[in-house]
């Protein structure tokens, strides 16, 4: 069974930071990533989710899924903007090396090239570090954090419960599939494709209903307790910031001033090598 947005419990230094500071760290780091089309701090923040990565002892194989998903994405949308500009990057970049010819304004340039690569190292740099964040972040730790930064707990701890209800779901949706396939019904890839999701739109209707249940005896225990009734709420996973956490948060800071230096030293988002 594919786990998607799960947390995975693992002894790294990652995981050892608290939420606050992990949430922190995600949107600075993905600002830096988005305010900037600098290829040198882009591949830099690339080699970075990898190292990341490999401090927090995720491994790729068990986030491989939305990878793979994002992956068609990004080419589904470098090809799409190709197709409608395919001269953009000779007007960023203000040169035109043509190095493949295949008509009129589809002849292929090296600055549309060059452009389309800052697109996936965007991609590149932004992905991994919200699926590290995700991974690394125990649900009701990230409530924690949301409250902690300003949002209202309520809305936070919704957050939290819908994070947590991810894996029972992919793990209800697996258990009807095995149901449906020991009454005869085919799902595997013996099939064809239009037979499978005809197939797969069968679960849906059981799987509904028994989220809907769930849904009703969460909320009538959450009423019992009375939440909601006060205007603030203790966290029993919320923890005080260590140095480890204030060293983390000031160098994706850090990040976030050099793409903010670049672009005033660069004169725009874009680095020019071409002049």
């Amino acid at each position: 069974m594919t786990n998607v947005f799960n947390y995975i419990d693992r002894p790294s230094p990652i995981h050892r930071l608290t939420g606050a500071t992990k949430l922190v760290c995600v949107l600075l780091w993905s600002f830096a990533s988005m305010i900037t089309y600098d290829t040198r701090l882009l591949v830099l923040l690339v080699v970075l989710s990898l190292v990341l990565f490999g401090i927090s002892k995720i491994q790729l194989k068990e986030v491989s899924f939305v990878l793979n998903f994002m992956l068609v994405f990004l080419l589904l949308n470098n090809l799409t903007v190709y197709l409608i500009s395919p001269r953009y990057g000779t007007e960023i970049y203000g040169t035109s090396h043509e190095i493949l010819f295949i008509g009129g304004r589809y002849d292929l340039t090296l600055e549309q090239l060059f452009y389309h690569l800052n697109l996936v190292l965007k991609f590149m740099s932004m992905v991994p570090a919200i699926l590290l964040f995700v991974s690394t972040t125990e649900p009701s730790e990230f409530a924690a954090s949301l409250n902690r930064i300003g949002v209202r707990y309520s809305i936070a701890y919704s957050v939290s419960l819908t994070l947590r209800y991810i894996p029972d779901i992919q793990r209800e949706f697996h258990e009807i599939s095995q149901a449906q396939q020991a009454r005869g019904v085919e799902m595997t890839a013996k099939e064809n494709v239009f037979k499978r999701i005809k197939s797969a739109a069968s679960i849906l209707v059981p799987l509904i209903l028994s989220s809907m249940n769930r849904i009703e005896v969460v909320s009538n225990a959450m009423e019992l307790r009375g939440f909601g009734k006060k205007n603030k709420r203790t966290w029993y996973r919320a923890r005080a910031f260590r140095r480890a956490d204030y060293l983390a948060m000031a160098f994706c800071a850090l990040l976030l001033v050099a793409a903010v230096v670049l672009n005033l030293v660069n004169g725009s988002r874009f680095w020019n090598p071409f002049t």
